[in-house]
């Protein structure tokens, strides 16, 4: 199984069946990362952490301080696709991380999202 990512007109494929989406907060520039599965042509998060605290980014009840990073298992279901909006507020996009092999997404503000999802779905 594959991931497709569609920014715009593009749509670009990569086989995996894993991996890591990482971002800056728009105003308190601290890190986020996300690592997701594709399980049953769905993606699903397996954890999340975040490198501290502040404005609207309290870690939820349940999260372990490791590393520097609070670590959590999001109570979210299986989502048939992620849908990034691109503001441009954070002056980067997304790092969407397959093992150590990373690119940014949505760096450039646009009307359209980016859009994660398995291919063919």
């Amino acid at each position: 199984m594959s991931l497709c990512i569609v920014e715009g007109a593009v749509t670009a494929m990569i086989a995996a069946t894993a991996f890591t989406l990482s971002w800056a907060h728009s105003v308190e520039k601290t890190e986020w990362r996300e690592s997701w599965v594709l399980e049953h042509g769905r993606l699903r998060v397996a954890e999340a952490r975040v490198r501290g605290s502040g404005a609207g980014m309290e870690p939820p009840e349940g999260s372990v301080l490791q590393d520097g990073w609070w670590v959590y298992r999001p109570a979210v279901p299986p989502q048939q696709e992620l849908v990034l909006a691109r503001s441009g507020a954070t002056g980067t996009g997304w790092r969407l991380c397959v093992k150590d092999d990373c690119l940014e997404i949505g760096g450039a503000s646009a009307e359209d999202p980016v859009i994660i999802r398995a291919c063919g779905g």
